[in-house]
């Protein structure tokens, strides 16, 4: 077994290069393609077999937003992937489907408030959950003729993470400019309904490219295992858990493994577009995957592992017999990890999908309170709340349960 100071101080380097050195990592923009040139070149020091996999993908400018009604001025937050705007039109509030249906929106800006927005609506192009009630918001507003939507949000720490307000619409597909606000200033503003609003907006959106990396141990076109960690982050966040952290497991597991030459192959994929509005990296793995996902023995998928605080956790999905018996052995010789309930978001879901079995690597606290913390897509995300320890601890177990399988 390697030093574990070692790994440990390898932890922190890594760390530290995809969260400091690199302030952006939204997939599209320079900062992502730094670090998946980062973590290929890391994956080859290493000895692991490469392939990058590019895709297209929008990078977008925030350059904020301004709203006045008359001489108030309100603060609005530019929704990210937006179009930009530079509108004065007559303010009409929504807080229902029935009033969206209703109409009379044409040249209008709309302030959207109350149930409707709720939570975070689901692009129109992300294929692995798009609840009917959302499709049918999103196609109204787009049929309304409005000029712009205000969104008045609270807290939706489940879909949107820890962000207050959140972005109602983050969606580089969706054809209406909207920003967003807190709930007090959505009060605020309703008071001014059939008043003329002056909304500027200085999003800007370019081309870009993405791209996933793959790194290969063991015999080519046999049965693998595919371990899993997103590479992307929000803007304006360091991802340290979401997920940073993730890949760093991976490269440990990878230093750990070095050696490895079975007849199984391992795989790791650092995914690229988690956190993106249309998941364009998990689809280009996709397709170039169809017809060999029966060769996947399973997958092992982190993503918001080594909070400082509570122990790692495990949580299992359709998992054979032998490999449920395996990984129950390993985590119970790891003091610092644990068995959890299953949970849904992340990309283990995609194997799932496709029939394949699954272990989903998380923290325990960040599990617990997924549906009120306020530490993901925010600045809080840094280095100062991972415990290295952790990981390292993390990577050893993995590389336990590869080799006794």
């Amino acid at each position: 077994m390697k030093n574990k100071s070692n790994l440990n101080e390898k932890c922190h380097q890594w760390l530290k290069a995809l969260c400091v050195d690199l302030t952006d990592r939204t997939t599209g923009s320079q900062g992502n393609r730094n670090a998946t040139s980062f973590f290929r070149e890391q994956l080859e020091v290493l000895g692991w077999d490469t392939e990058s996999q590019g895709f297209e993908a929008v990078d977008w400018i925030n350059g904020g937003a301004t709203l006045h009604v008359g001489n108030k001025e309100f603060k609005v937050l530019v929704s990210p992937w937006s179009n930009g705007c530079s509108v004065k039109a007559v303010l009409k509030s929504a807080s229902s489907i029935s009033e969206l249906e209703a109409g009379g929106f044409r040249d209008k800006v709309i302030l959207l408030h109350g149930e409707i927005a709720g939570e975070q609506l689901m692009p129109k192009n992300f294929v692995f959950y798009n609840p009917e009630s959302h499709r049918k918001i999103i196609s109204l507003l787009e049929d309304s003729g409005a000029k712009a939507l205000i969104c008045a949000t609270g807290r939706n720490a489940a879909l949107a993470g820890g962000v207050y307000p959140f972005p109602l619409i983050e969606d580089g597909d969706f054809n209406v400019p909207s920003v967003y606000m807190t709930e007090e200033e959505g009060k605020r503003l309703r008071e001014f309904a059939g008043k003329e609003v002056i909304l500027v907006s200085r999003s800007e959106k370019f081309p870009g490219k993405g791209y996933n990396v793959t790194g290969r141990k063991g015999k080519p076109e046999t049965d693998r295992i595919v371990i899993t960690a997103h590479i992307d982050s929000k803007k304006g966040s360091p991802g340290a858990i979401d997920n940073a952290t993730g890949v760093v497991a991976l490269l440990l597991l990878a230093d750990l493994q070095k050696d490895y030459s079975d007849n199984r192959q391992i795989e790791i994929v650092a995914f690229n577009g988690e956190d993106y509005y249309s998941v364009p990296g998990q689809i280009a793995w996709i397709k170039a995957n169809q017809g060999k996902f029966e060769n996947i023995l399973f997958n092992i998928n982190i993503d918001g592992a080594g909070y400082k605080e509570g122990k790692t956790e495990f949580s299992y999905y359709d998992l054979p017999a032998q490999v449920r018996n395996i990984a129950s052995r390993v985590v119970e010789n790891h003091p610092d990890i644990t068995e959890g309930k299953p949970w849904p978001q992340g990309d283990h879901s995609i194997f799932l999908q496709y029939g394949r079995p699954a272990i989903a690597v998380s923290s325990e606290w960040f599990i617990e309170n997924i549906n009120s913390q306020d530490i993901t897509h925010t600045p809080k995300d840094n280095i100062g709340i991972v415990d290295c320890n952790k990981l390292v601890e993390l990577a050893v177990a993995l590389s336990e349960i590869i080799r006794k399988y």
